[in-house]
């Protein structure tokens, strides 16, 4: 395919972005539109409106998605299997409350934010997140104090992962896009994200949060829908399954790095 010279200036295409994001955020949060197929139908619109034929259209797209999916899919899929595995096994409770139980009940802040931050590794900001709430409303009701001391950390964690380091989609993409070295990005995202993740967001949380009480009980009703009822299954289900040791735990979110 060969290159197209741009039919507007550089601000006027960086003006239709902008508005193309706006419009991609409104589909998925207002209309409530499946992302991929907003995204698909955005970028349809922004090449119509970034002015290029309509004829070029279709192998613009199939070019730019091919050679995407091409460098993207294997990380993010073989992520987003670790992910699910340790999910399913009670990884990240061992994660947690090995933890947990190494820094001691003062920090157990810092400790979930640090369990999320090694979890948030392979597994996308929402999943983690909801593999994470029971964890963070046992951890707050065993502790006491406010639930958001707990939990912005735990979030914080997940967002700085999912927003710097591989093998999440964005990064990988970036990347990609800019022809740099997917390593190297990891190497210097680990620290970045860290770093980020411990004055933007947990240095924050200790100094403001402990003063916004919110009560473990109200969150943890309105997560189970108010009540107990029809948990017995799950439970014994979950009672069958036994949870990898913590070494095999961090091993397993190394696995796409080895």
């Amino acid at each position: 395919m060969e290159a197209m010279e741009p039919v507007y200036s550089a601000g006027v295409l960086l003006t239709i972005a902008a508005a193309a994001v706006a419009f991609l955020l409104f589909l998925i949060i207002k209309l409530k539109m499946h992302a991929f197929v907003a995204l698909v139908l955005v970028s349809f619109i922004t090449a119509i409106v970034a002015g290029i034929p309509l004829a070029d259209i279709p192998s613009v797209a199939v070019g730019a998605f091919g050679s995407t999916l091409g460098s993207v899919a294997l990380l993010v899929g073989l992520g987003a299997m670790i992910g699910r595995i340790l999910e399913v096994t009670g990884g990240a409770q061992v994660l947690a409350d090995t933890l947990i139980s190494r820094f001691g009940e003062k920090r157990a802040p810092f400790a979930l934010g640090i369990a999320a931050l090694l979890f948030g590794l392979p597994i996308f900001f929402d999943a983690g997140l909801v593999v994470f709430l029971p964890i963070i409303f046992s951890v707050a009701r065993k502790f006491g104090g406010s639930v958001l001391l707990y939990g912005l950390p735990t979030a914080g964690a997940f967002a700085a992962m999912h927003a710097i380091v591989p093998p999440h989609p964005g990064p990988v993409t970036a990347v990609t896009e800019l022809g740099g070295s997917v390593g190297l990005t990891l190497l210097v995202g680990l620290p970045v994200a860290f770093v980020a993740w411990y004055v933007g967001v947990y240095l924050v949380t200790t100094a403001y949060a402990g003063k916004v009480f919110v009560p473990i009980k109200s969150l943890v009703n309105a997560a189970t829908g108010g009540g107990a009822g029809g948990s017995g299954d799950s439970d014994s289900e979950e009672a069958e399954v036994v949870p990898p040791s913590f070494g095999s735990v961090l091993a397993i979110l190394l696995l796409p790095w080895c």
